[in-house]
C-alpha cells in the first residue's frame, strides 16, 4: 500500500488572493449598477490589481526550484469535506502559471475594448464586467487547483458566467448558442464526475482511504490496472476534448464564437477553450499514463482530423466570428498533436501554443469586433478595400492574420515549430499530414483578408457606412475623438483607445516571435516532469529547445 500524502492546512495565500480579487471586484460592481462610469472604473481597477498581483507571483515564481523538483509553488491547503478527502488546495506549476498571466493580461484589454460599447437593451455595464471577472475568476481556479474535486468544481463553475455572457450580451442567435455551449460542457462534466467517482473508489482501493488530492493520484497512477485507466481516461477526456474542443465535439464552438460578444468570444476561445488541452496534460498523462499510450494513435486522428477539416469550412464561411472560431479549431489539432506527441520539446510547444493562440485569436476577434463596430454586420461578403479607407486598421488585421497562421517573426511561429519538430520524432506520420494545415492556414488567412481588406472600396456595410457619413450609425464603439473624422468619412480609422489596447498585443506578439525565452523558461521544467510523470523515455529533451 503507498503511504497518502496528507495536505497540511495554510500555505502561501498569494493563489486565493488572484482568486478572490476579480470575485470580490464582480461583486463589488453590484451597488454601482446604476452608475455605468463607477463601474467601468471599478472593473478596470479590479482587472490591473489583478495584472499586477500575476506580476508579482511570475517574479516570484522559482525556476531552480522547479528545475529541481518542486513541482507546485505558492501552495495552499485547507481541509473541506474531510469525509470525502476534498482540500480547498491550490498551487502552480509554469504551465499554469502561463495561462494565468495570459488571463491577467488579456481582460483589462477587453474592458478597454467594451468600454464605449452599446449593450442590448436593458443589460447593464456592471452586469456585463461583473461576469468578464467572475469568468476570470473562475479560470483562476480551474488552472490553480491542485485538488481534483475542486477543479471540477470550477471547471463547472466557469460555464455560468460564460452562459450569461452570450445568452444576455451576445447577437441575434444567442440564447441558441448559449444553451449549446452550456449543454455540451455540462455533458462533458458529468461525465467527467463518473470518472471522478471511479478515480476516488480507485484511490480507496490503494491507499486505504479515498482521496482527490491530485499528488496522491498522480503517485498510484503506476499501480493502477491499465484497463481501469482507460475507462477512466475516457470520462475525462471526452469532457476535455468538447472544451478543447477536437473534432467532432467542436460543434458548439462556431455558433458560442459568432453570437457571443467579443470580449466573451476572445475568453472563450483564448482561454477558457485551453482548460480542454491544460486538462490534457495535468490531468491525462499524470493521471492515466498506460491509458494516454494506449489511446494515444486514437487522440492524435481526432487532432489531425481537426486540422484539416477545420481549415477547410474556415474557408467557406460567411461570418467573421464563425471563421475565426473555425481557425482556432485547426490550431487546437496542432496543441493536441504537441501533448500526444510525448516529448517534452512538444509539451512545451503546445503549452507555449495555448498562451500564443490566446494572443493571436484575441487580437484577431478585436479586430473583427473593430470592423462590424464600423459597417454594423458580421458578414465577410459586406466589407472589401477597408485598407484604402483605414490603413492602421488594415495593418493591424494584417498582424493579427500574419500571427495566426503562424510567420516567422510572429509568437505563434515559434510554438508551431516547436509542436513539429518536437512531435515528428515519435509520431512522423502525423506530423506530416498536420503540416498540410499549415498550407490550408496560409490560404484562409489571406483570404480573408483580402476580401474585406483590399481590392476597391465595396461591400454593402462600407458603402453605407460611408454614406452615413457623420451621422452615427451602428458604430457605437467608437471613440469620441474620431468623431471629427466621422466628417469625412463614415469608415474612420483606429482611434486612440483601439490603438492603446492593440499596442500591448502588438508588442507582445513581436517580442515573443523573436525572444520567447521569458515563456519557456517558466515551463520548461513543468513540462520535463510531465514527461517523467508519463513514464516513457524522452525522444526529444526540453534542453534542445531553441530559444
Amino acid at each position: 500500500m503507498i503511504d497518502p500524502i496528507v495536505p497540511g492546512s495554510g500555505g502561501n495565500p498569494l493563489l486565493i488572493v488572484l482568486l478572490l480579487v476579480p470575485l470580490a471586484g464582480a461583486l463589488a460592481l453590484y451597488p454601482v449598477r446604476h452608475n455605468a462610469a463607477t463601474a467601468k472604473a471599478v472593473a478596470m481597477a479590479t482587472a490591473l490589481v489583478e495584472l499586477a498581483l500575476v506580476v508579482v507571483a511570475w517574479s516570484l515564481y522559482s525556476i531552480p526550484a522547479a528545475q529541481a523538483g518542486t513541482r507546485f509553488q505558492f501552495e495552499f491547503s485547507a481541509p473541506w469535506i474531510p469525509a470525502f478527502g476534498t482540500h480547498i488546495a491550490f498551487g502552480v506549476d509554469g504551465i499554469s502559471l502561463a495561462l494565468i498571466a495570459l488571463t491577467a493580461f488579456l481582460v483589462p484589454i477587453l474592458l478597454l475594448f467594451a468600454w464605449t460599447e452599446k449593450l442590448p437593451e436593458g443589460r447593464s455595464v456592471a452586469g456585463y464586467f461583473g461576469l468578464l471577472l467572475a469568468t476570470q475568476a473562475t479560470l483562476v481556479g480551474v488552472f490553480a487547483a491542485t485538488d481534483v474535486f475542486l477543479f471540477y468544481v470550477f471547471f463547472e463553475a466557469m460555464l455560468v458566467p460564460m452562459y450569461f455572457l452570450i445568452g444576455r450580451f451576445g447577437g441575434p442567435r444567442r440564447q441558441y448558442a448559449a444553451v449549446k455551449f452550456f449543454l455540451y460542457s455540462l455533458l462533458g462534466g458529468l461525465i467527467m464526475l463518473a470518472s471522478l467517482i471511479g478515480l476516488y473508489v480507485t484511490s480507496a482501493e490503494q491507499l486505504g482511504r479515498g482521496t482527490f488530492t491530485w499528488a496522491d493520484l498522480q503517485a498510484i497512477a503506476a499501480d493502477t490496472p491499465t484497463s481501469v485507466q482507460i475507462w477512466l481516461f475516457l470520462g475525462f477526456f471526452i469532457a476535455f476534448a468538447i472544451k478543447a474542443p477536437l473534432v467532432p465535439f467542436h460543434t458548439w464552438l462556431p455558433d458560442a464564437g459568432a453570437e457571443a460578444p467579443i470580449v466573451a468570444a476572445v475568453l472563450l476561445v483564448g482561454v477558457l477553450d485551453k482548460v480542454g488541452t491544460y486538462g490534457f496534460l495535468r490531468y491525462l498523462l499524470p493521471l492515466f499514463p498506460q491509458a494516454s499510450q494506449v489511446l494515444a494513435p486514437l487522440v492524435l486522428v481526432l487532432a489531425v482530423a481537426g486540422v484539416i477539416y477545420a481549415a477547410l469550412l474556415a474557408v467557406g464561411q460567411t461570418d467573421m466570428g464563425r471563421f475565426v472560431a473555425y481557425t482556432s479549431v485547426a490550431h487546437f489539432g496542432f496543441i493536441a498533436l504537441g501533448v500526444f506527441a510525448f516529448s517534452s520539446q512538444a509539451f512545451a510547444g503546445a503549452t507555449l501554443y495555448m498562451v500564443n493562440h490566446g494572443l493571436s485569436t484575441g487580437m484577431l476577434f478585436l479586430m473583427v469586433g473593430m470592423l462590424i463596430a464600423r459597417g454594423g454586420s458580421r458578414l465577410i461578403a459586406d466589407y472589401g478595400g477597408v485598407a484604402k479607407l483605414a490603413p492602421v486598421m488594415a495593418g493591424c488585421l494584417l498582424l493579427a492574420g500574419m500571427s495566426s497562421l503562424a510567420l516567422p517573426g510572429t509568437n505563434a511561429f515559434i510554438s508551431e515549430f516547436l509542436v513539429l519538430i518536437g512531435s515528428f520524432p515519435t509520431r512522423p506520420v502525423f506530423t506530416i499530414i498536420a503540416t498540410v494545415g499549415i498550407i490550408f492556414a496560409a490560404l484562409y488567412v489571406l483570404w480573408f483578408y483580402q476580401r474585406t481588406m483590399q481590392g476597391p472600396v465595396r461591400g454593402s456595410a462600407v458603402i453605407a457606412a460611408l454614406e452615413r457619413g457623420g451621422a452615427g450609425g451602428p458604430g457605437t464603439m467608437l471613440d469620441p475623438g474620431v468623431a471629427a473624422d466621422r466628417k469625412k468619412s463614415g469608415f474612420p480609422d483606429l482611434g486612440r483607445r483601439e490603438i492603446g489596447l492593440l499596442a500591448p498585443l502588438i508588442v507582445v506578439i513581436v517580442v515573443l516571435g523573436f525572444y520567447p525565452a521569458p515563456v519557456l523558461d517558466v515551463i520548461n521544467p513543468s513540462v520535463t516532469a510531465t514527461m517523467a510523470e508519463l513514464g516513457l523515455p524522452d525522444p526529444v529533451p526540453a534542453g534542445g529547445i531553441v530559444r
